[in-house]
């Protein structure tokens, strides 16, 4: 994507032709196309505005296609509408449904028309497991939206352990979520992690590179083994304590329990993590804190950063650490 001026008008996005002649076709024979259809004049047919779109190549082609099939290209006065911003119907759509009743009070680090970031805390679900779950992060995040008056289209980009606490971002439409996707798979959406480890680390920093699979003996288990998914995990200490160390990580990869798996691997569990031979009697759950969200926004490309506060579970933990070396 690329930066053009742009403006909401409740469900529609507001362009104005001019303002798209700066965009460059992904290839030469898009080029070619665009150099032999003219801006469309005010007025013309939703077809003529499509094949233009299309030929500029700003959007994905298959966004602009499902626009125009449901009749979400206009031309209005001097500016082209697109269909960006849809309503849901609160009362028809399932995840609104159970908004309603969400009583969670979610803390939002980043909001604007395509994206929100929100601020999980530990021990909340980012989607529902199983039919009929409430208490769920989406459902917070549609409740968010519910209050705002701004009932759209919100799905999350990816997820957080229930257990893990930190930054999770979703998109507000169509569009964004097609540009974000792809950013997850092309590795351009940066997550960094805070997590308190059992033991010294022998070095200060390094990368575990390790596949990560299902382990067949237990269901809820991930484990290292060559058959598995490539992974990749960076990781810094950051302060060490007498029987545990303080870690930041970043993640290469997104495979499920992927940092918990690798500390584990190389002989140091989450402080709290059971499932991976943690001790929890320091914390109840795993010592794992997303730290910080770094993504391409879908309509500017612009990098935003967002910050996670430190929650008061790992404040309080490092507060004790501390307290046992004076």
């Amino acid at each position: 994507m690329q930066k053009h001026p742009y403006r909401r008008v409740g469900q529609w996005l507001e362009l104005h032709p001019a303002d798209l002649l700066g965009g460059q076709g992904k290839d030469s024979d898009s080029t070619q196309q665009t150099e032999l259809i003219s801006i469309p004049e005010a007025g013309s047919h939703p077809h003529l505005l499509r094949q233009w779109l299309l030929a500029r190549s700003v959007f994905p082609a298959k966004w602009i296609n499902r626009l125009f099939s449901v009749g979400g290209i206009r031309w209005e006065g001097e500016a082209i509408r697109l269909l960006a911003f849809p309503a849901v119907d609160p009362a028809a759509d399932p995840l609104y449904c159970k908004a309603q009743n969400n009583k969670d009070d979610v803390q939002v680090l980043y909001e604007d028309d395509f994206c929100l970031v929100m601020n999980k805390p530990a021990g909340m679900p980012v989607h529902e497991s199983y039919s009929g779950q409430t208490g769920t992060l989406d459902q917070a995040a549609a409740h968010w939206l519910l209050k705002a008056g701004d009932p759209v289209l919100v799905r999350h980009i990816h997820r957080l352990d229930d257990d893990t606490s930190g930054p999770v971002l979703y998109a507000k439409n169509d569009l964004a979520q097609w540009v974000l996707d792809e950013a997850m798979r092309e590795k351009r959406i940066d997550r960094r992690y805070l997590a308190i480890v059992h033991g010294k680390l022998t070095k200060s920093s390094g990368t575990i590179r390790a596949s990560i699979g299902k382990d067949r003996h237990h269901s809820s288990r991930r484990m290292v083994t060559p058959s598995g998914d490539t992974a990749v995990t960076h990781f810094e200490a950051v302060q060490t304590y007498p029987q545990v160390s303080l870690v930041r990580l970043q993640l290469e990869t997104g495979r499920t329990h992927q940092i918990r798996v690798h500390m584990s691997h190389i002989g140091h569990p989450l402080v709290g993590d059971k499932l991976y031979g943690g001790d929890s009697r320091l914390l109840l759950h795993q010592a794992l804190h997303g730290e910080r969200l770094i993504f391409p926004h879908p309509w500017t490309g612009e990098m935003v950063q967002v910050q996670a506060p430190e929650p008061v579970w790992l404040m309080s933990l490092l507060d004790k650490l501390a307290g046992r070396t004076n």
